[in-house]
């Protein structure tokens, strides 16, 4: 069952991802940025695996800055979200292995595709993971 979503959520949480990894790449390698990148590939995982509703920055969303908000003019699937969620969890995760072995380049480079993914979102509301869900499923539907 694929809920639907008021889009300015993800794009709220997209902006506060972007937040957290610029952090993450400006003070790494550190406890902070470790500490940091744990917390976001979790926030990822909650997001792709639970589904959005138990996004926390999604919850953000929802408790403090949609009730001042206007209704949306349209809501959007969940499921490419949840799918751009996925791929969040994925550069997130190997930036934090990657940071675990020792490997500060590996690490800064999945971490700044996160980054330019997240920022391409809350910016221009451009969500390269969710054209990636799209894009994959007319290729299966050939």
């Amino acid at each position: 069952m694929n809920v639907k979503v008021d889009p300015r959520g993800p794009r709220f949480g997209a902006a506060i991802t972007s937040t957290v990894l610029a952090v993450i790449l400006l003070t790494s390698p550190s406890t902070l940025a470790t500490s940091l990148l744990v917390i976001q590939t979790i926030v990822f995982g909650l997001g792709a695996f639970a589904g959005l509703q138990f996004h926390p920055y999604g919850w953000i969303y929802r408790k403090f800055v949609r009730p001042r908000l206007s209704a949306p003019l349209e809501l959007e699937d969940s499921a490419p979200l949840r799918f751009a969620q996925l791929v969040g969890f994925l550069f997130a995760a190997v930036g934090l292995v990657a940071t675990i072995a020792n490997s500060t380049g590996l690490a800064l480079i999945a971490i700044g595709f996160a980054l330019g993914a997240a920022f391409l979102n809350a910016a221009f509301a451009i969500c390269l993971g969710c054209e990636m869900y799209l894009l994959g499923k007319r290729i299966i539907s050939r």
